[in-house]
């Protein structure tokens, strides 16, 4: 297994990962190793070029602060650039020369938004202003900010974006014998292809960084397996094992366990997943903060969150390292358990997970109704008397909730759709509310029985009296590739899966 600390902790997965449907309100809540990139590209998406389809090249001209750091690499990745120009970007927030806006003074705010920060120059005149103009100013500023913050998203989802690709990982099912043999013919494929790293925007020799072998993670599980046949890729392909260093016994060919995975995401470039929504899924499970960006090959059931075939995977992969990659920055939900005390009845904070599906929240073992309180912002919405609920993120519209009669729902809408299981009631309807919303679910202390709560399918537990589930949106949304882009994968997806509203074309007179 590999050392932890061998990669420089700013890599491309925190560039993906940073830039979300939320962005407008997480942009604080990232770590140190991923605030350098996060400040560049948050920069050059408030100023887009003129080019509709942008591509962000990953220097490493702006990382000098890192060089010294033990175990890294000091070329990695550290600022933005587009097509028309290259320009090193500033790396903490306190570097930007800013000034709070009427609007954030007014408000009484400690610090102003990222977002507004940088929209406020074009907004304010340093002159004074009267009551009547600075009110215009004011309503033109908002709209001119709604604007600038719809095209900034509309940006960040046309944008391409590259990198030096060093390792991926391979998630499959470790008990699926055929899944097995293709993770064996995958991970040789990668190890022994010829360099395919992207080609830096000068056209210039490749780097020493360029010319490494790819690094590939598979499941620790499959060192055993008679599938995989560890000793029979040794004896075929002995420089997959050449020691890099004297405590790391193998070169290319590593091992991957969850704890790896939820504790030093950025070791991994790609995750390519095998399988189907399920493995896909089981991705969202094992990183529970950082997510690199998914490539899922369609080897499942179903299928529906899977855009690429496997029989084309050399394809796939050799256009996704030499030119770079869209990606789905799904929005996902953590969910917080409170448990209550039952000596002064105050909530103590226990589990927390993040959803990419659903929340479900239902009877359970019970024969009894279910009796929940619902809470928006703290103010009270409504009883639900139902065997449950479902709170799904816009990916997870097409699962449970379209079960229990939830309305589809495009990954890029930024909500919470909230939709009742069998309620006991005529005017319980699904409905979708925003993501800024702190929502609880509460089982009442006068509740005749408990409630289970699972967490995209795993981790149920049980919800006893007093105990409620706090939910709101993730800082660490889940990045799939594109096949093509967000709407047109997502429209194909529920035609090829669902069969949405296919009929017999009615003929003509």
């Amino acid at each position: 297994m590999s050392n932890v600390n061998e990669r420089n902790p700013t890599q491309s997965t925190s560039l993906l990962t940073s830039s979300s449907a939320q962005l407008h309100s997480h942009f604080n809540h990232q770590s140190n190793y991923r605030q350098t990139r996060h400040n560049s590209i948050s920069n050059s998406l408030l100023h887009p070029s003129s080019n509709l389809n942008p591509t962000y090249h990953l220097t490493s001209s702006n990382l000098n602060q890192n060089k010294n750091r033990p175990n890294h690499r000091s070329n990695s990745v550290s600022s933005v650039s587009t097509n028309s120009s290259t320009s090193t970007l500033p790396t903490t927030l306190n570097q930007h020369n800013r000034r709070m806006s009427p609007l954030t003074e007014k408000a009484g705010l400690p610090s102003p938004c990222f977002v507004h920060s940088h929209l406020d120059s074009n907004f304010y005149d340093e002159g004074e202003l009267t009551e009547g103009e600075e009110h215009e100013s004011l309503t033109r500023q908002l709209a001119q900010t709604a604007t600038s913050v719809r095209e900034m998203s509309k940006t960040l989802a046309r944008a391409r974006i590259k990198g030096h690709v060093q390792s991926i990982l391979i998630i499959t099912k470790a008990r699926d014998n055929h899944l097995i043999k293709l993770t064996r013919e995958l991970a040789i494929w990668l190890m022994d292809a010829k360099p395919f790293r992207s080609v830096s925007p000068n056209h210039s020799e490749p780097t020493q960084l360029e010319r490494k072998p790819l690094v590939v993670y598979v499941d620790s599980q499959l060192k055993r397996s008679k599938r995989f046949d560890l000793n029979s890729i040794k004896v075929q392909y002995p420089h997959f094992f050449n020691p890099l260093r004297s405590r790391h016994p193998f070169r290319q060919l590593r091992y991957w366990t969850a704890e790896m995975c939820n504790k030093s995401p950025e070791l991994f470039d790609f995750v390519i997943t095998l399988g189907g929504d399920g493995t896909v899924l089981f991705a969202s499970w094992l990183f529970q903060k950082v997510v690199p960006p998914i490539i899922p090959f369609a080897l499942g059931s179903l299928g529906f969150l899977t855009n690429f075939d496997y029989s084309h995977y050399p394809t796939v992969l050799t256009q996704a390292m030499r030119h770079g990659v869209r990606v789905n920055l799904r929005m996902r939900f953590k969910c917080t358990v409170y448990r209550a005390n039952d000596q002064n009845r105050r909530a103590i904070k226990s589990e927390s997970f993040e959803v990419l599906n659903e929340l479900v929240v239902d009877r359970g073992p019970s024969p009894y109704v279910s009796l929940l309180e619902l809470f928006g912002d703290d103010h009270h919405m409504t009883t639900v008397q139902a065997d449950g609920l479902t709170v799904s993120t816009p990916t997870g519209s097409t699962a449970y909730s379209l079960s229990a009669g939830g309305s589809l729902v495009h990954p890029e809408v930024p909500a919470l759709l909230i939709t009742p299981i069998c309620p006991h009631t005529l005017s319980f309807r699904p409905m979708l509310l925003p993501e800024s919303i702190d929502l609880r679910i509460c089982v009442p202390y006068s509740s005749r029985s408990t409630a289970w709560a699972s967490f995209d399918g795993r981790g149920r537990i049980e919800l006893r009296q007093g105990d409620h589930i706090k939910v709101t949106a993730s800082a660490y949304p889940f990045p799939t590739v594109c096949a093509d882009n967000q709407s047109t994968d997502w429209f194909h997806a529920i035609s090829r899966t669902l069969k949405w509203n296919e009929r017999e074309r009615q003929k003509s007179f």
